[in-house]
């Protein structure tokens, strides 16, 4: 289990993007899929969140290549995009 200091961080971070529909993508993933990491996992969030919202929206869609540092299975599973709920 990840360092709940560190997920509490990334999660405010994660939801406070700037844009909706990135606070959307990025914080409904966090919120979907962030109680199974561990700190290689979390790591990998963490470091997401340092690249603009643009990039990680286009990686997310399909529109643009992940660099391979973000590629695997954290990303695929951003790429289902099975977690978003609007209300």
């Amino acid at each position: 289990m990840a360092n709940p200091t560190r997920l509490s961080r990334a999660r405010f971070r994660a939801w406070h993007r700037g844009t909706r529909e990135a606070d959307y993508m990025i914080g409904g993933f966090f919120d979907r899929y962030h109680a199974d990491w561990g700190d290689a996992e979390l790591a990998w969030f963490e470091a997401l969140l340092e690249e603009d919202d643009v990039d990680v929206m286009a990686w997310a869609l399909g529109t643009r290549a992940v660099p391979d540092r973000f590629a695997g299975a954290q990303m695929a599973a951003m790429q289902k995009l099975d977690y978003v709920e609007i209300s």
